[in-house]
């Protein structure tokens, strides 16, 4: 059975679409504002692996169904039934945890589309984007302290997304934050109007698509791989990946196209 196969025979909280090169994640609970059960990390997890396995996928989109919230965090009353067992609940937990391993290690560009409510896993999950294209509506917190919670598992995520000290603040106060302060802090690249928010994203997606698959590949690992290591030690590893990347189809084609002006060909593509 082929991973599509595997993936529609499923009933799923996550649907999977594809247009050409991206792949589109949707958290299709809009009734229950787009929250987490364990099944829908599970969905998430595996829709990543099945993007990952397809042929030309350039780029992932993870969003949340209708106009009122991305991702809420996760549902509560989904995993409350896991609680009575403390190894299943703590089991369970781990789903988010696998999510994000998976989607870091997949080597796709990942962007958050983002509507309403971005809140706790939720907040998480867009952080763990590499890119965040927002509407104007939209709300990002950590509101887990008011319950006597802390976000503990998307502390990394957003320790990769805004410096130390304003993760932590959000993390400790709880606050809302809308988009205008959302990008002066960095973690949001760029805010639109409700109705333009598809556009801009298929814009920036495209944007990515049209790029060599190799580059993006080996440079956004380094980027990744490099995100608070010492000086010397991100440099050799910039250094020898400067060298493989070098080596590569892609790389040998876009200097070629670029001296004979011409558009490069990149291996995928041909």
């Amino acid at each position: 059975m082929t991973t599509a196969q595997q993936w529609d025979a499923v009933e799923r909280s996550v649907r999977y679409g594809r247009s050409g090169r991206v792949v589109t994640l949707t958290i299709d609970r809009p009734d229950r504002r787009n929250s987490m059960t364990f099944e829908t990390l599970a969905s998430l997890r595996d829709g990543v692996l099945r993007a990952k396995s397809e042929s030309g996928v350039r780029v992932l989109v993870i969003t949340g169904a209708g106009d009122k919230s991305f991702c809420a965090g996760a549902d509560l009353g989904g995993v409350r039934g896991a609680e009575l067992d403390a190894e299943a609940a703590h089991e369970g937990r781990g789903h988010l945890a696998d999510f994000f391993r998976t989607l870091w290690s997949a080597g796709i560009p990942t962007i958050a589309k983002v509507r309403g409510y971005a809140l706790a896993g939720g907040f998480g999950l867009a952080m763990a984007c590499d890119i965040v294209v927002a509407s104007e509506d939209a709300v990002f917190g950590t509101p887990e302290v008011a319950v006597g919670l802390w976000p503990y598992m998307i502390t990394v995520p957003l320790l990769r997304s805004m410096p130390p000290k304003v993760a932590l603040e959000l993390m400790m106060s709880g606050r809302r934050v809308d988009t205008a302060e959302a990008q002066r802090i960095g973690f949001v690249n760029e805010v639109v109007p409700a109705l333009e928010l598809d556009l801009a994203v298929d814009r920036v997606a495209e944007r990515i698509a049209a790029q060599s698959p190799a580059a993006i590949r080996l440079g956004r690992s380094a980027f990744y791989r490099v995100l608070g290591s010492q000086p010397d030690e991100a440099l050799a590893l910039l250094q020898a990946m400067l060298s493989v990347a070098t080596g590569t189809h892609d790389a040998k084609e876009g200097t070629s196209a670029f001296a004979e002006k011409r558009k490069p060909v990149w291996k995928d593509d041909s």
